[in-house]
């Protein structure tokens, strides 16, 4: 399926959006319980930020402490193939600009849908596929590795094979790890090194913290230098180094949230399975459906309060994160009486 430009003028829809449940059922209980998006409804609990953190300006310094501490934890070959940036939203037309957009960009869908726009805006046609080999036909690639909202895992050996290939041609593979914290499937920011690829990272996601905007490109030295370059100074606020040093150095507590992650993502699952709603797939922070029912229980727990992630494209599609601790009750009330 290919998407021209035109195709984007509208506004993509994302989770998050309280307002529009709201309009959407208005006489819903209060407060919402918002399971639209994949995020971690435990939040990191980093130590007092400092208020001079918020009155100065970011220390250099720091950025490149944060660096550091991101290369180790995500197994980069080193600080210099690591850039930060507010979020990696941020970084998608950064990185797609580095191809020149002489061509074609393929995309393994269905996806996330702001790598299309990115690459579109960049002047790219795209072609969006379910087939990886069509990847290789063109100038800029991405894969989502796990997926968003599918949970679809491709092996390394596939991701290292299109990666060589676009090295050879001059192209480049964007492969999105934002669920890379909580899968089962293999990082490759190791083997950004041999060129041909790049590799993001989120840190809100698992870190639950997704308002403190934090993203990483991890390749080529060259790469991203060119992409900080581009970002310019201070891209990464203070308040955010100081969470983030903190939190990817704390392996102790990713390991006990990746076992508190699996264990709520299996209640989802029973709770769902008891309301006669079998899991498709997903990653301990979400969970896929793809029924026929899927409409009609997006509309059973929106009057219930309850804010899930559909997709106007892919009605028999529907995605549920994880309520936190309190919400639990609620959840599976509603789900017993779907």
């Amino acid at each position: 399926m290919t998407l021209a430009i035109s195709d984007l003028g509208s506004p993509i829809q994302h989770g998050g959006n309280l307002a529009m449940a709201r309009a959407l059922f208005p006489w819903a209980p209060e407060p919402w319980i918002d399971l639209s998006t994949g995020i971690n409804p435990h939040s990191y609990p980093h130590t007092p930020i400092p208020g001079n953190v918020f009155a100065r300006l970011p220390e250099p310094s720091s950025l490149e402490r944060l660096k550091t501490v991101a290369a180790e934890a995500y197994q980069a070959p080193s600080p210099s193939h690591i850039a930060a940036g507010p979020g990696t939203q941020i970084l998608l037309p950064i990185i797609a600009e580095l191809v020149a957009a002489d061509g074609k960009a393929a995309i393994l869908s269905p996806t996330y849908a702001e790598h299309a726009r990115a690459a579109a805006m960049a002047g790219f046609q795209v072609l969006e596929t379910d087939d990886l080999d069509h990847l290789s036909t063109a100038s800029l690639a991405v894969i989502v590795n796990p997926n968003n909202p599918t949970g679809r895992i491709v092996s390394t050996d596939d991701i290292l094979a299109l990666a060589k290939i676009m090295a050879a041609k001059g192209g480049l593979l964007v492969v999105d790890e934002a669920f890379m914290d909580v899968s089962e499937a293999q990082s490759v920011a190791g083997d950004v090194g041999d060129g041909g690829l790049i590799v993001l990272r989120s840190f809100g996601k698992f870190y639950g913290m997704a308002g403190l905007r934090l993203g990483f490109a991890i390749g080529d030295p060259k790469i991203t230098a060119r992409i900080d370059e581009r970002l310019g100074p201070w891209a990464v606020s203070g308040p955010a180094l100081h969470v983030a040093s903190e939190a990817l150095a704390d392996g102790e507590w990713q390991a006990a949230m990746r076992l508190k992650l699996s264990t709520d993502a299996a209640r989802l699952d029973a709770a769902l399975s008891a309301a006669g709603i079998p899991v498709f797939g997903g990653t301990s922070l979400f969970r896929f459906i793809h029924d026929r029912r899927a409409q009609g229980l997006f509309h059973n727990l929106g009057e219930h309060g309850i804010m899930t992630r559909r997709f106007s494209e892919r009605p028999d599609d529907l995605r549920l994160g994880l309520p936190d601790k309190k919400d639990w009750t609620r959840l599976e009330a509603a789900l017993g009486r779907f």
